[in-house]
């Protein structure tokens, strides 16, 4: 998605409590436009109780700080479970310099890659920074995941459980086994994609790449044709992930709307990128000013070339494991 940056829950609370009345009497469509854009509407309140009711185990919820300033390159995290590789990749000169920061994961299982919401909650409009949410879950690495919440349309499976079934575009399938694969989503149900072994799902897209070519047609694609986010065409900042082999994936964040720093990429020159890191499979993710990767507790990339994150509403991650090292 690519609407404007918003403000934190604190703010945007202070400022519906102080407003809301006057904005309703404008009329039904902006009433509308406040519930399905504004308003918070929390579907599971606790997500970490849901989960273990359904006996999917839970998802950790220490305290959410957000990261500090600068920028984390060129480094490696090794685990029992995991081995992540941080680059940075800068290409062109002036205003037409990009910048970009990739991430190399090789997983020992794929359950290792996880999802967790803003505030430990699920349903629309409801967020956080990506460095909060994975604060709170205790990651060392972070990207920002689909913007879930922004629509109430798509398959939204996580960490094994069912929590939207509404199939809308084409999704992104992680299975058990490692394997990734694009779907589409009205031609099956959640529960099917659980009982066939997925893990984790995305619904956001379009598909950048498959069977290790780049898909015809990206740069026109209208993700949502709704109020607030009518294209992701042009040269934005943005989020894909890649998927190399079973349980090696490439996720790359693109800054961008920041001249002579980094312009950012239309989608086929993010296809690219991707086919370049040896990706057969790659997916689009949200992107403009939600493209955020976090490491250790600190902001890998410049979002907007401010510094500063925006909120989302959910995000994937590798967890921070004690026998961990990072050098």
């Amino acid at each position: 998605m690519d609407t404007a940056p918003r403000p934190r829950h604190p703010v945007r609370r202070a400022v519906i409590a102080t407003s809301l009345a006057l904005l309703l009497a404008g009329g039904s469509a902006t009433a509308w436009a406040l519930d399905r854009f504004v308003v918070d509407h929390v579907d599971i309140a606790d997500v970490d109780a849901y989960v273990t009711a359904q006996s999917a185990g839970s998802i950790g919820s220490a305290a959410a700080t957000g990261a500090s300033a600068g920028v984390v390159t060129d480094t490696t995290y090794t685990s029992d479970d995991a081995a992540i590789t941080l680059s940075t990749v800068t290409t062109g000169a002036g205003s037409q310099t990009v910048t970009y920061y990739v991430a190399d994961l090789l997983l020992s299982d794929a359950t290792v890659l996880r999802s967790a919401f803003a505030d430990n909650a699920f349903g629309t409009n409801i967020t956080q920074t990506t460095s909060e949410i994975a604060a709170a879950n205790d990651a060392v690495f972070a990207v920002n995941g689909d913007y879930y919440g922004f629509r109430d349309t798509g398959i939204v499976i996580r960490n094994g459980v069912v929590f939207r079934d509404d199939g809308a575009r084409d999704g992104l399938a992680f299975y058990r086994d490692g394997h990734v694969e694009v779907y589409d989503e009205t031609s099956t149900t959640a529960d099917a994609l659980v009982e066939a072994g997925v893990w984790n799902t995305l619904s956001f897209g379009p598909a950048l790449l498959e069977d290790g070519e780049v898909v015809d047609g990206i740069d026109a694609v209208e993700v949502d044709t709704n109020i607030g986010n009518h294209s992701i065409q042009g040269e934005q900042p943005r989020t894909a992930i890649g998927v190399v082999d079973d349980n090696h994936l490439v996720i790359v964040v693109v800054d961008g709307r920041s001249p002579g720093y980094s312009a950012g990429v239309t989608m086929t020159g993010l296809a690219e990128i991707l086919h370049g890191l040896g990706a057969q499979t790659a997916y689009n993710l949200d992107g403009g000013g939600s493209s955020t990767m976090v490491f250790d507790g600190e902001l890998v990339n410049d979002p907007l070339g401010k510094g500063t994150e925006r909120g989302t509403s959910d995000i994937l991650y590798i967890g921070g494991l004690s026998t961990a090292a990072v050098g």
